[in-house]
């Protein structure tokens, strides 16, 4: 009998760190994927100072430039990256076992002492510059930012500030100030290490404990807002030039938890809507009527711990815009009046489960499956339980929760583009 995530995934506690471990049969490779909290400051708009700090990571450390550490890890055919995602800083990995007592300190040494040289902060600095000023030039982007701008407060986690405003933000920040966060919000806080691969639990937890065992937690707390504050619905549209199509995002937010009952179902509902190319929205609006080559519907930034939003991203041209917007709009009204068939339910809760265990296939993809339902709150046992949910929403279900959380007349519209009639953004 096939043994359960819940009974093969070890949880030890390896000092401050909380170690879980799925060993595999899998020659020598060890995948990592991990994270901890900083707490940044979403109203003081310090996610592009832990951002920015984050980018110094690889560069070096107190004891070797970064010349050294990547010669280090190339050795050990090993790789090291790390993400700033909201409240945490997430770093994933893999390593060959045998340098695993090598690899998992410089880890620590990376997360804990950055070299902060200033030629490479310079060199970070432009990095981060250069990712800016690609979401100035990217219609989807614009649009993004612009739609979280009407459905969240600064303080909110998904809220997004203008690429023009981060910019010059950017250029003002210093050295020190990139010490001083990291001073301030890196620690062992709520720290998590998922290993899965050619590795046991009990070679694996001494020399963790080892990495991390004199790793203070910072002092920073939450600071967000948790709620969606949305404007009333309205209708904007950016300027970006030299852009032949536009890209179109409609959303609204939607008062719910991840941990909700609601959620399942309303995902489901949503993927039934626009999840993929034998979806709703994809088979009329641009199967049926021809309006477009891509559109899109989906729940986004619904956490455990804060609300979220529900979103639809269109691709038109220019003379079919209007036409466009009216028929998307027309296809949710009609979804939300009639809601789902038995056959489209069953269709995508098989499509969904079965993408589902694909992703599972792969070390890499069963460690990031891990480490997101470990933050969650949901433990490894969430990946037996997931499918099982999927499985059991029911027509009813879907239909009551659509009619609940979706409202087509509540939906912002977002234009993006070289829409030459239409002032830009201010």
């Amino acid at each position: 009998m096939t043994r359960t995530f819940a009974e093969r995934v070890v949880e030890v506690e390896a000092g401050p760190c909380r170690l879980y471990v799925l060993p595999m049969p899998v020659e020598q490779v060890v995948t990592l994927r991990g994270s901890f909290r900083t707490w940044p400051d979403f109203a003081a708009g310090e996610t592009l100072l832990q951002r920015l700090t984050v980018a110094m990571l690889d560069r070096g450390t107190r004891r070797r430039d970064r010349f050294e550490l990547a010669r280090l890890l190339e050795d050990r055919g090993a790789h090291l990256s790390f993400t700033s995602k909201g409240s945490r800083i997430e770093f994933a990995g893999r390593m060959l076992r045998r340098h695993m007592a090598d690899v998992l300190p410089l880890l620590a040494e990376q997360l804990r002492e950055p070299r902060f040289d200033p030629e490479e902060f310079e060199k970070a600095r432009l990095h981060v510059q250069a990712q800016l000023q690609q979401q100035l030039e990217q219609t989807s982007a614009r649009a993004h930012i612009a739609l979280s701008q009407r459905l969240y407060p600064p303080a909110h986690p998904n809220y997004r500030r203008d690429p023009e405003a981060e910019l010059e933000r950017l250029a003002t920040l210093t050295l020190e100030d990139v010490k001083a966060y990291h001073a301030a919000h890196f620690g062992a806080n709520e720290l998590i290490l998922v290993l899965v691969g050619n590795v046991q639990p009990e070679a694996a937890e001494p020399l963790v404990r080892e990495a991390f065992a004199d790793w203070p937690p910072h002092a920073a707390t939450p600071r967000f807002a948790a709620e969606a504050t949305p404007q009333s619905p309205d209708r904007v549209q950016i300027h970006v030039p030299d852009r032949q199509n536009l890209d179109v995002l409609m959303g609204h937010a939607v008062p719910l938890r991840r941990q909700h009952p609601d959620y399942i179902p309303l995902y489901v509902g949503t993927y039934i809507l626009g999840g993929n190319f034998s979806a709703r929205l994809m088979a009329t609006v641009r199967d049926e009527q021809g309006l477009t080559y891509g559109i899109h519907a989906a729940l986004e930034g619904i956490s455990t711990e804060h609300d979220g939003h529900f979103e639809i991203e269109v691709t038109l041209s220019q003379d079919r815009l209007e036409e466009g917007i009216a028929a998307t709009l027309a296809q949710v009204r009609r979804f939300v009046e009639e809601g789902v068939t038995e056959e489209e339910l069953a269709e995508k809760k098989d499509t969904l489960t079965g993408l589902f265990q694909t992703g599972l296939s792969t070390t890499a993809g069963l460690a990031t499956a891990l480490l997101i339902n470990i933050e969650r709150g949901f433990g490894p046992g969430y990946l037996d339980r997931y499918p099982e949910e999927i499985r059991a929403v029911t027509r009813p279900q879907v239909n009551e929760v659509v009619q609940r959380y979706l409202n087509p007349e509540a939906l912002h519209t977002v234009v993006a583009g070289s829409v030459e009639t239409v002032p830009s953004e201010s």
